[in-house]
């Protein structure tokens, strides 16, 4: 099992692989981050991880990237190519964010809108 020097590290991005998320490609996603990160030469600037259920099926594939606590909803293959691009790029998937994070997490308005956790 490797140990990664995250030093240059700038965005980390969780990739749900819960039940829901695989049914929708998140095994497509996952690899298509991770080819899309290869291709950029970006290995350093961006770790991932693969997750278990994020507790927002609904929104299913869901990909978090933080420091920022930006969470995607609807993330296909595709998307998640342009992800990579755009946070290397400093910016934002703004068409497929659910949650965004300043002191709490705000919903996006676009998605279900869940349950309260008792």
């Amino acid at each position: 099992m490797a140990t990664w020097n995250l030093q240059d590290t700038s965005c980390h991005l969780l990739i749900c692989n819960g039940g829901s998320c695989m049914k929708r490609m998140g095994e497509e996603v996952t690899q298509a981050i991770r080819e899309e990160i290869s291709a950029q030469h970006a290995d350093r600037q961006i770790h991932t991880t693969r997750t278990r259920c994020n507790g927002r099926c609904a929104d299913a594939c869901v990909v978090i990237a933080y420091p920022e606590g930006v969470w995607y909803k609807d993330i296909t293959p595709e998307t998640g190519r342009e992800l990579v691009r755009r946070h290397l790029a400093g910016e934002r998937l703004e068409s497929h964010i659910t949650y965004s994070f300043d002191r709490t997490f705000i919903a996006a308005g676009s998605s279900a809108e869940g349950t309260v956790k008792g």
